[in-house]
């Protein structure tokens, strides 16, 4: 493969594990235990192994002791200082922090889902790799009759997907008003969608 062929389909990874697990005690996400590590590594890995390339990480709650816990090497780590108002500010934050990493996409997946795996992340970035203009991808993953994570922005679109970003809604508004343009690739044999967000998911973890 060529450089420009390299570069046409460089596709980057945002991890969204900035949330404080308000349903879960104040428990931040990304430190509950899974498979005897924290679950941002699990999630960090499947952006790597998957393909993505650079990943970069938003962090928030216990963002210290997440970087002191974790081991995520060759990520770029994030702090959002304003992770308390919602899912939404994590968003605007890992999109600027790649405005100049010369991705022409970016991937996204979030810390408390990890029945996502690299199987799921390498089927939706490979669909964006196939585009004529990975720029312009929008591409989610698809369960059944429902879209779900990940799901994958042309950085042509970054802008104003940060701009819809709001409280915990994340790119919901965005993906509604674009509904006819998304390219859905089905990851149900592959992968689940369950979050992790009250103490009765907790067993998920096991």
């Amino acid at each position: 493969m060529d450089r420009t062929t390299e570069d046409k389909a460089q596709v980057a990874g945002l991890l969204l594990a900035a949330g404080g697990g308000r349903r879960l005690g104040g428990r931040p996400k990304a430190l509950l235990e899974y498979r005897g590590r924290p679950l941002v590594e699990h999630a960090a890995r499947a952006l790597r192994e998957g393909g993505c390339t650079p990943v970069h990480i938003v962090l928030g709650a216990a963002a210290g002791a997440v970087r002191e816990r974790a081991e995520l090497p060759g990520c770029v780590l994030v702090d959002n200082p304003d992770w308390e108002h919602g899912m939404g500010t994590s968003l605007r934050a890992g999109l600027a922090s790649l405005r100049d990493a010369g991705a022409r996409a970016v991937l996204v997946t979030l810390v408390d889902q990890p029945g996502i795996g690299a199987p799921a992340v390498a089927r939706v970035r490979e669909t964006c790799r196939e585009a004529a203009n990975p720029a312009e991808a929008l591409v989610t993953a698809e369960y059944g009759a429902e879209r779900g994570h990940p799901v994958l922005f042309g950085a042509d679109r970054w802008a104003d997907v940060a701009a819809s970003a709001r409280g915990d809604r994340g790119a919901r508004a965005y993906l509604r008003a674009h509904q006819a343009e998304i390219i859905r690739v089905d990851c149900a044999d592959i992968a689940r969608v369950d979050d992790i967000d009250t103490p009765e998911d907790l067993p998920l973890l096991r």
